[in-house]
């Protein structure tokens, strides 16, 4: 994915994935400050200082030239307000994805909405296959996943599992 894609803004029906800016870091404090949010991850919620510090190296971009990061805020338009984030780590033409939505959010289809967005622009340029780790026990991001077009994988990566996405246009997916 070229810079200024990764820079784009990508819409859909309700949402508006928004390009990480350094400035987002205090209203993502709050949406992401529940510590639930880190069950399967571990760690702990940041401030909106080590947000801002998190949010200068990743809009600075990766040190490594073959590696490419993007990353997106979640706006619900209907809100006005950011809801969590999406975003992708670019190798070769794989793209690593990764998402949270804050728990006042959850249970009402963003971050489904926000990885299919995703999924569906990194598969289609240049194409890129995308793939997840999501811990064995995180039924509702294994759902979103499946709902992404992505398919649970046997390879396990400290613990998780692996979920792939071929490049092209997603096939059927139950319920979409």
């Amino acid at each position: 994915m070229t810079s200024s894609a990764a820079r784009a803004t990508i819409r859909t029906e309700r949402l508006d994935l928004l390009p990480l800016r350094v400035e987002h870091a205090e209203e993502m404090a709050v949406v992401l400050s529940d510590p639930a949010l880190h069950t399967f991850t571990g760690g702990t919620p940041d401030t909106a200082e080590a947000l801002r510090s998190r949010y200068r190296r990743l809009t600075a971009g990766s040190p490594d030239p073959a590696v490419s990061w993007a990353n997106w805020v979640i706006r619900l338009r209907a809100g006005s307000c950011l809801t969590g984030y999406v975003q992708a780590t670019i190798r070769d033409s794989a793209a690593e994805i990764a998402w949270v939505v804050g728990t006042p959010w959850q249970g009402r289809g963003i971050a489904t909405e926000a990885v299919r967005a995703l999924a569906d622009r990194l598969c289609g340029r240049p194409p890129y296959s995308v793939v997840a780790h999501i811990h064995p026990g995180h039924h509702a991001s294994a759902a979103v996943a499946r709902a992404a077009g992505l398919t649970p994988t046997d390879v396990r990566h400290e613990g998780e599992i692996r979920w792939h996405r071929a490049p092209g246009p997603p096939g059927p997916t139950p319920g979409r």
